[in-house]
């Protein structure tokens, strides 16, 4: 299938280590994260970016949406943000004749990259104005459907619940984020990297690497690579082995889960697989793509119950406990 192709694909994985490199001008450390952003863009997906104030979510965002060449917009969110302030609104008109009318002003929504900042800064009612958008790629607003400009994305940075005038976002919408990534403070070293980037002269600028037809050609490729039936049957298993009420299940998710991940969960792994197996110069999955994925692609679709939040236990350990009780 891809004997055809391989020109296209050894160029294509070219410009992917070069979107890495200009990413690393402007971002010290994070290699991990910037991995799996890449990851998810090449699967055509939403991601979720969490970490306290100051570790550079946003100025991650806003270099990629440089290096990608993108049309760019960021939504501050905040706890008096409206949904017509994302999507937009009809404003009435009024022609020289004196004739009124409506005409829809596009919001910020209308763009490929979209940053929702602090997302979970807003009300229930603001974040869920995404819903339709990070799902379906188009709009509804005025009784009438608006398809978004391809590829489209939305890369949301929210801090951790626990930080003051935070609200917790709705279950639908956590589930229709492809990754939930964790941005961890940095080491000592970093730090140091970060001061010296900063501080002394002006600050590195980066350069456009990948076009958006380029971007929507590798997102073809990645979906066109093969997957093994052992593969898959892998990660249906590791899903279904996150759910509560099935027979044979590893005793931390019988004791501490109160919902699994959806099938979303499933789809996310395949397809997060693949694109690390592009990103690896590889043109075949492997089990182990799959549990390299499995933290970003599930950590937000599974819920604990009350037992589980009581013992402060984390998501990340129920997945290590569910791949260690998988027999491969």
């Amino acid at each position: 299938m891809f004997a055809d192709k391989t020109e296209l694909i050894k160029k294509q994985q070219k410009k992917l280590q070069s979107v890495k490199n200009e990413l690393k001008k402007v971002i010290v450390g994070h290699e991990e994260v910037i991995e799996l952003i890449l990851t998810a863009l090449l699967c055509n997906g939403n991601i979720l970016l969490e970490g306290v104030p100051g570790l550079g979510k946003t100025r991650l965002v806003q270099s990629l949406g440089e290096v990608l060449d993108l049309n760019y917009s960021r939504i501050q969110f905040t706890p008096d943000l409206m949904p017509a302030d994302i999507i937009g609104t009809n404003i009435l008109m009024e022609e020289d004749t004196g004739k009124r009318y409506f005409q829809f002003q596009e919001g910020p929504i209308f763009a490929q990259l979209v940053l929702a900042d602090e997302i979970n800064r807003a009300t229930p009612k603001t974040q869920s104005a995404l819903l339709e958008a990070m799902q379906e790629k188009k709009v509804t607003a005025g009784g009438k459907s608006r398809v978004l400009k391809k590829p489209f994305f939305v890369l949301a940075t929210q801090n951790p619940l626990e930080m003051e005038g935070t609200y917790p976002l709705p279950e639908a919408q956590v589930d229709r984020f492809f990754f939930k990534l964790k941005v961890d403070y940095p080491d000592k070293e970093e730090l140091k990297g970060i001061i010296a980037m900063t501080t002394v002269g002006d600050e590195p600028v980066v350069d456009k690497v990948l076009k958006a037809e380029e971007l929507l050609e590798v997102q073809r490729l990645v979906r066109e690579l093969p997957c093994a039936k052992e593969v898959i049957d892998y990660a249906v298993n590791l899903v279904m082995a996150t759910q509560p009420k099935q027979v044979d299940v590893p005793k931390s998710v019988a004791s501490f889960v109160r919902y699994g991940s959806s099938p979303r969960g499933a789809q996310a792994l395949i397809l997060a697989g693949k694109a690390r197996a592009f990103l690896k110069g590889r043109y075949n999955v492997s089990i182990n793509d799959i549990k390299k994925v499995a933290k970003a692609a599930l950590r937000h679709r599974i819920l604990l119950n009350f037992e589980g939040e009581a013992a402060e236990l984390k998501t990340e350990d129920i997945i290590e406990n569910v791949i260690s009780f998988l027999k491969e």
